[in-house]
């Protein structure tokens, strides 16, 4: 394929990753077409989002659904943008906007995303920093990155998509590594970008959140060259603001979707928050932190955190006025309207939730506006004030009602003990003299390119190649393959041919 005029379509290796897409007019296009018919994409239909589909015993959304769902809100967000005169020079100004870069990378955005969501994510940085002496640790957002990237063993792209540059940088919610790129890093800022701020507990460890590791650096600068003295190093792209509040609008609306068709958020224990909460809210204003924290099973005190929460870190957006209204109308959509009536499966049943999802939305599409200068904590692309209010009381829902539960609690520590197993089974079996010529191809072919990036003179590089290999390995798993996978390790299953084991 010819490479076009416009560096932001410039690949690494000039189209060496073919696909049906070669064949589209526009590059961009051709990016979104790799994507589609990559094997990682095909592989997050059994990834969860929030909770395994056989947890749940219902049609949930997965990282497949979740991310198709992104890519069309994402693309009728930059859509509407480019239509509006107000914005095209703006646009411009600031690199561009085009709707085929935007849901390419909101298809691409969740490649990385190990089994068992957040939760794994959550694990495997754990292991990968504490177990294996990963200074990097993992992060899901990074190993998107580093999935898509194209890396050359003796001449060959061995790993990769090939994507243009705008599409790589597009997929950067967290364009910064995670300790020392840019510099100044991103974490020392006042206030450090979302995403960017240090543990409290570790800040030695670097930033929470991160869309690369060292090993793909070269690879992040190319990919924003195009945008240098347009936006600041930290700072994301339009492309890749529009894609990640695509993904905070799916997140919010398709999450209360799911638990309201499992039965999980019953109308009485939401109703109950958010209605002693606009009674009480003159007395909660008025009460301290510590006396909050301690009345903390009352109704109305966990949004009335979340109202002081939103204070202290967005406090340029966060309103009362705006945060009561957005309260006000979750409770008339959701209390009052999705969740009046059980979900039975009937055909009603999915037309209501339907019209709840494309009405919200339209909603937020709509509200959506570009800012010259943008606060630290915010992209160029924004949702107004009164639906940023509402996102956030959505997600709250989600939060309180359905992630604190102790039953979830339950399923999710079972999960995080089967990836520390499955990580020191693996570990273990890397270790075996006389096992090398029977490991997986796969974790054999990740150890070769984890060794290549590092240098000669890394200090145990044998040992962290490994511990690399085996972080790829774990996170390009589906749920089940974990499973079914400690299972064969452990001995517990009969099972020899089966897909968790074409590796």
């Amino acid at each position: 394929m010819e490479q076009p005029a416009d560096p932001r379509a410039r690949r690494l290796f000039g189209g060496s990753a073919r696909a049906l897409g070669d064949l589209a007019a526009s590059p961009f296009r051709a990016d979104r077409d790799r994507i589609v018919g990559s094997p990682f994409f095909t592989r997050l239909g059994g990834v969860t989002q929030v909770v395994s589909p056989g947890g749940s015993g219902l049609l949930v959304h997965n990282r497949l659904t979740h991310s198709l769902k992104v890519a069309q809100v994402a693309r009728a967000i930059a859509e509407r943008l480019t239509a509006d005169d107000r914005y095209r020079d703006l646009l411009a100004a600031l690199g561009g906007c085009d709707p085929d870069v935007v849901e390419a990378a909101a298809l691409a955005h969740d490649l990385g995303h190990p089994p068992f969501g957040h939760l794994g994510e959550r694990v495997l940085d754990r292991l990968a920093r504490q177990r294996l002496g990963l200074a990097d640790g993992f992060e899901g957002n990074a190993q998107s990155y580093r999935i898509v990237t194209s890396t050359e063993i003796g001449g060959a792209a061995t790993i990769g998509l090939d994507l243009t540059a705008a599409v790589r940088a597009a997929m950067l919610k967290y364009p910064w590594t995670r300790l020392d790129h840019p510099d100044p890093h991103p974490r020392h800022l006042d206030p450090p970008p979302r995403g960017a701020a240090a543990p409290p507990d570790d800040p030695a460890s670097g930033s929470v959140k991160f869309g690369a590791y060292r090993t793909e650096l070269d690879d992040l600068r190319q990919a924003r060259e195009p945008f240098a003295g347009r936006i600041a190093d930290w700072q994301q792209t339009v492309e890749a603001s529009v894609m990640d509040t695509a993904d905070d609008i799916a997140y919010a609306i398709h999450d209360v979707e799911d638990f309201h068709r499992v039965g999980v958020l019953q109308q009485g224990a939401v109703a109950a928050e958010l209605i002693a909460w606009q009674r009480e809210q003159g007395h909660y204003r008025s009460v301290t932190d510590a006396a909050l924290a301690s009345t903390a099973r009352r109704p109305g005190a966990a949004i009335e955190r979340l109202r002081r929460q939103l204070h202290r870190k967005d406090d340029w957006i966060a309103d009362d006025e705006a945060f009561a209204a957005a309260v006000e109308h979750v409770r008339r959509e959701l209390v009052e309207g999705l969740l009046a009536l059980p979900f039975d499966g009937s055909i009603e049943a999915e037309q209501y939730v339907a019209r709840f999802s494309a009405r919200w939305t339209a909603r937020f599409v709509d509200a959506i506006r570009v800012v010259e200068k943008p606060s630290m904590r915010s992209g160029h692309v924004q949702l107004a004030a009164p639906q940023w209010h509402e996102v956030q009381v959505l997600k709250f829902v989600h939060h309180r009602f359905v992630l604190a539960r102790p039953d979830l609690a339950l399923h999710q520590r079972g999960q995080a003990r089967l990836l520390g197993s499955l990580v020191e089974a693996l570990w273990e079996w890397l270790l075996d003299p006389e096992e090398e010529s029977r490991l997986p191809r796969r974790l054999h072919d990740l150890v070769e390119l984890a060794e290549t990036e590092l240098h000669p003179r890394t200090p145990d590089r044998s040992a962290r190649a490994r511990g690399r290999a085996i972080v790829d390995f774990v996170a390009l798993l589906t749920d089940s393959q974990a499973v079914a996978m400690l299972d064969a390790l452990s001995g517990r299953s009969g099972a020899l041919w089966t897909d968790a084991f074409v590796l």
